[in-house]
């Protein structure tokens, strides 16, 4: 009798969803802050994100390319455009999560300077190199040519420029001793204390620096939705807000 109604009980208790997994493609200048963002979608929800960083560029080339992703996150709206244009963006999905400022950076202590075009920046680097992510194809770098260029610097720096594949790679190098001065996110400055930052590149130097995501055509997870959302939530808001983003 008893064991009847131990029976009947658990069929009355809500079935809790199985676990699911869902893997994210996302620009390398995210780290630290979306691993807090999935650790705390994992411990409302039980499901788990799969986090892949990179550039922004070699992430999109490898969707475009059929690589297993159910969320792509760029530092570029460009690079989100190429991979919406090809096809691999399930339509509707798309939407702008996040915002950042882009910083000259110095290793170790140094005293703040104005970014306009009476910088110079060659003068500073004197023997050293300035550290940067591809100029031609990763947002960082691509911004960071743009906000040179707009103040008439890059011209007398780009035979100084050590390009890194992702902008944490340029910030690796300013962080080890590698290079005296780099240019990054404000975020990945903040995520680092071996360095300081010098000044912030005025907004109208280069693009708006904005994140997109969106769900993948090729994706396959159930959870794909309920994560994306989750992205824009307050929860996941405040803890871009404390990594230094800003959120539309």
């Amino acid at each position: 009798m008893f064991a009847r109604l131990a029976l009947i009980a658990s069929l009355l208790l809500p079935l809790r969803a199985a676990a699911e997994d869902v893997t994210v493609f996302a620009a390398a200048s995210l780290t630290g802050a979306l691993d807090g963002v999935a650790e705390s979608w994992a411990a409302e929800t039980g499901h788990r994100a799969v986090l892949s960083y990179g550039g922004s560029s070699a992430m999109a080339r490898q969707i475009q390319q059929g690589a297993p992703a159910d969320i792509f996150i760029s530092a570029s709206v460009e690079w989100m455009d190429a991979v919406e244009a090809s096809g691999d963006v399930q339509a509707g999905t798309r939407r702008d999560i996040l915002g950042n400022t882009l910083v000259l950076i110095a290793h170790g202590e140094a005293a703040p300077v104005t970014l306009d075009a009476s910088l110079d920046l060659a003068g500073m680097l004197g023997d050293g190199r300035l550290a940067m992510a591809l100029v031609d194809a990763v947002p960082a770098g691509v911004y960071g040519k743009a906000a040179l260029t707009s103040l008439g610097l890059w011209d007398g720096v780009a035979p100084l420029v050590a390009q890194a594949d992702t902008v944490r790679g340029a910030l690796a190098f300013v962080t080890q001793g590698e290079a005296p001065l780099g240019i990054v996110f404000a975020t990945d400055a903040a995520a680092e204390d071996g360095v300081s930052i010098l000044g912030t590149f005025p907004p109208g130097s280069h693009a708006p620096i904005t994140y997109p995501a969106a769900i993948t055509a090729q994706a396959t997870s159930p959870v794909a939705v309920e994560f994306l959302d989750y992205l824009t939530s307050e929860p996941a808001r405040a803890l871009w807000a404390a990594a230094g983003f800003s959120t539309p």
